[in-house]
């Protein structure tokens, strides 16, 4: 028997778990992504776009498609998507499985000031000018219109439309992943002092981290919000082991 999986999409890990279940005959997979990124990058499974209309909308979705598995594989700070995917779960009786990626961990030469938001991350740079790279997402950026005194290098998936309304912005449109010798470069080219990132763990975008280690950057590291208790695993392998085992608890 087939079963039906609707992955919550929009990281390299839920592309990969895509590919990796496309030619697999136990299971029909579906990956919905948010579209909030204008050119996403092609999947290897059909693709939904948009939401869903909450909690309550998504329940009503898996139980149309007769879905077996939900997997959310969103990114970790997709705190909301991943509360409506448990609730979802609940309501429908879909069992349901997290693959969130580990956190970075500090290491010996590390300078990090970890902040709850990014309200706080813009306090943090203080009030003295700083160059300031910013990589979060386009949606995170208005904050920072209130420190305007720093010079910021912005880089996104998406051009950041319109522009912050600071005297000094740079803007980068690069899609990962950034190797250590290339950030290492940007940081020394713009003469960056200080990082602002969240915790997003994996390898695609730690460049950064690592090269500000080498460089003795300053990085103001957003911490991860907190996520709904659901079965998890890290890595897409062990998500696979999982799926091995999952039939006991299918309809």
């Amino acid at each position: 028997m087939q079963h039906s999986i609707l992955i919550l999409g929009g990281t390299a890990e839920a592309r990969a778990l895509a590919g990796k279940l496309a030619g697999d005959p136990r299971f029909a997979v579906e990956l919905s992504l948010a579209g909030r990124t204008s050119a996403p990058a092609e999947q290897p499974v059909p693709v939904r776009v948009g939401g869903f209309g909450g909690a309550e909308g998504l329940a009503a979705y898996l139980r149309q498609k007769g879905v077996s598995i939900l997997i959310d594989a969103t990114h970790p700070y997709a705190a909301r998507i991943s509360r409506n995917a448990a609730q979802a779960a609940e309501i429908s009786g879909v069992p349901i499985v997290a693959l969130r990626r580990s956190p970075w961990l500090p290491q010996s030469g590390d300078r990090w000031t970890e902040v709850e938001s990014v309200a706080d991350a813009v306090n943090a740079l203080g009030p003295d000018p700083r160059k300031a790279f910013l990589t979060l997402g386009r949606q995170e950026l208005l904050p920072f219109e209130a420190a305007p005194q720093h010079d910021y290098l912005v880089r996104s998936v998406d051009p950041v439309e319109p522009p912050l309304t600071v005297p000094n912005a740079v803007y980068l449109t690069e899609r990962g992943p950034f190797r250590q010798a290339d950030e290492a470069r940007l940081l020394q080219d713009h003469r960056i002092e200080v990082i602002v990132a969240k915790n997003s763990g994996g390898p695609a975008s730690y460049g950064k981290i690592a090269a500000a280690r080498e460089l003795g950057v300053e990085v103001i590291l957003i911490r991860r919000p907190e996520l709904p208790d659901v079965p998890s695993v890290e890595t897409v392998e062990e998500m696979l082991a999982w799926l091995d085992h999952a039939p006991p608890l299918l309809k």
